[in-house]
């Protein structure tokens, strides 16, 4: 048992390696952008807040800020306009580098602005808390769960490694391919100038003799 406790702890341990908790900080009239590789099909959710830099008072205007998120041919899944917090949560509907860009608006005199961002993908992004509710299963089944599904995406993810492997691979070879041609043309070309030239000196010696 303490061996599968063992395993579940360190499993859980690579899944949270998936989730990204932040904080930064944002100059007024400066833009700041994140971005998340993520495969297609995946549940990603994340939620944003500035932080309040007079506790107890409201959040001032000049501390507002705007947020888009983008996918990787600049769909727009989340936008905020003027806001001191929000959350966003959609499936990829492509692979690739997903973008939350951040910025606010230009002030006299200039603040800083500090934000808590915190963006979850794939098996980080399920609440098991609801899991748990709506399926009424024990703790050890519920992280049983949590291990299977990890597993699962790890097991997508390497997949999906092979394949970027395997096109950058085929990128290498068709770019080789292309570079030998080229230095082939370019060798001919090089050939044929300097054939060119020596026939035209050529020409030139000999018509000085016939002169």
């Amino acid at each position: 048992m303490s061996r599968l406790n063992f395993r579940i702890i360190l499993i859980l341990g690579l899944m949270s390696t998936v989730a990204h908790s932040m904080r930064f900080d944002l100059q007024s009239g400066a833009t700041k952008c994140i971005s998340d590789d993520i495969k297609s099909s995946s549940m990603t959710v994340g939620k944003y807040a500035v932080v309040n830099p007079k506790e107890g008072f409201p959040i001032p205007d000049s501390h507002k800020l705007t947020i888009r998120v983008t996918s990787p041919y600049g769909s727009n899944y989340h936008y905020g306009d003027h806001v001191e917090s929000g959350n966003f949560a959609f499936t990829a509907a492509e692979t690739g580098d997903y973008s939350a860009c951040f910025w606010v608006s230009d002030h006299k005199p200039s603040t800083t602005v500090t934000i808590d961002f915190d963006w979850k993908t794939g098996v980080a992004a399920k609440d098991w808390s609801q899991v748990a509710k709506k399926g009424q299963i024990e703790t050890m089944e519920l992280e049983l769960k949590k291990l299977y599904d990890t597993v699962s995406s790890i097991h997508d993810e390497m997949f999906y490694l092979r394949e970027r492997e395997e096109g950058m691979q085929q990128l290498n070879r068709s770019t080789n391919s292309k570079m030998v041609v080229f230095s082939g043309l370019s060798l001919f070309v090089c050939l044929s100038v300097a054939g060119l030239q020596l026939w035209h000196l050529k020409m030139f010696f000999e018509r000085k003799k016939l002169l």
